[in-house]
């Protein structure tokens, strides 16, 4: 069981973000760290994702963390315990976690044993979106419960990632989410997208995402 660290964010976030997320981007480049950002709206599956994904990740050489992101609790990091990974748990009260709490995240892990950091971001279809962190990548994740129209009534989520996980595919038939539909919402908007289909609950496409990981390290 690793520990969860955690950083209680309460002062006001000024207008430095944008250099700060370049100082955190330059601070990972020079560690040879990459770092993705996991957005969605709260229930789309994030943390479930996460779960499979270290589940895949046991047999291979790549060494991540996670930073948790949640208003209050630790539960989905306390979920994420029994993987043995560095854990940095962020409670702040906004919707999105900012560069300033990431740099500070960050000030909790040890960089030279690490590949790959994860940040769960709170749930959020909009103010995410636009807040630079000093990721490599932004990845939305769209549950296949939320409706296959999201793209267009969220556009911005959409512009900003460079890769979108369509979950909970395994529940379409019970929907009335239409799959194509939905990935050509998000091409409108996107032509670039890479698009996963992926069930976190049976594991389906799981495999495809990992592999997708190694590009940014």
């Amino acid at each position: 069981m690793s520990e969860i660290k955690t950083v209680r964010i309460m002062e006001k976030i000024s207008g430095a973000n944008d250099v700060i997320a370049a100082e955190n981007q330059e601070r990972l480049q020079q560690a040879d760290v990459g770092m993705l950002n996991l957005m969605s709206s709260p229930g789309a599956g994030k943390t479930t994702l996460l779960e499979r994904t270290f589940e895949q990740l046991a047999g291979k050489s790549i060494r991540a963390a996670v930073i948790e992101g949640d208003v209050e609790t630790s539960h989905d990091a306390e979920r994420l315990q029994r993987f043995g990974i560095p854990l940095v748990q962020i409670n702040a009260p906004t919707c999105y976690l900012s560069a300033p709490m990431i740099s500070r995240a960050l000030d909790q892990l040890d960089l030279a044993q690490l590949d790959l950091i994860f940040i769960e971001n709170i749930g959020n279809l909009i103010c995410p979106a636009g807040a630079k962190t000093g990721e490599d990548a932004k990845v939305m994740l769209l549950s296949a419960t939320e409706g296959h129209e999201k793209p267009l009534k969220y556009p911005r989520m959409f512009v900003e990632c460079q890769a979108l996980i369509i979950n909970k595919i395994d529940l379409i038939p019970y929907t009335n989410f239409d799959l194509q539909q939905a990935e050509a919402n998000a091409r409108k908007i996107n032509p670039a997208l890479k698009i996963f289909r992926v069930s976190s609950t049976t594991g389906e496409g799981i495999e495809d995402w990992v592999e997708y990981l190694t590009t940014v390290l």
